[in-house]
């Protein structure tokens, strides 16, 4: 059973062309920069792999799935896959974690 009032963990990779990682690491960098500033945000880093060249992993804390949900809607994730979307190299893959 989860405990509803336990903060939210998400971890997202987002595989980049690592030809073009250079393009999509300031929109990515700034996407956290502006995130942390979203209602409900406990912390939000990006990171890239440096196993998986062009591979950078988000990894977020939220408040509540209402704060996350809110946060999808906002302009600045909009302008980061404007920007990152025409550089991916596969499917953003967004996982909520749940503690063992």
């Amino acid at each position: 059973m989860t405990d509803q009032s336990a903060p939210l963990r998400v971890i997202a990779t987002i595989p980049i062309n690592p030809e073009r990682a250079a393009e999509a690491a300031p929109a990515l960098a700034e996407l956290a920069a502006s995130s942390r500033g979203d209602a409900g945000c406990l912390g939000y880093e990006v990171y890239e792999s440096a196993a998986a060249p062009g591979t950078f992993v988000t990894i977020e804390e939220w408040a509540s799935q209402a704060d996350l949900d809110a946060h999808m809607g906002q302009p600045h994730v909009g302008q980061a896959f404007e920007v990152a979307g025409p550089l991916l190299a596969g499917e953003v893959a967004i996982h909520p974690l749940t503690a063992l």
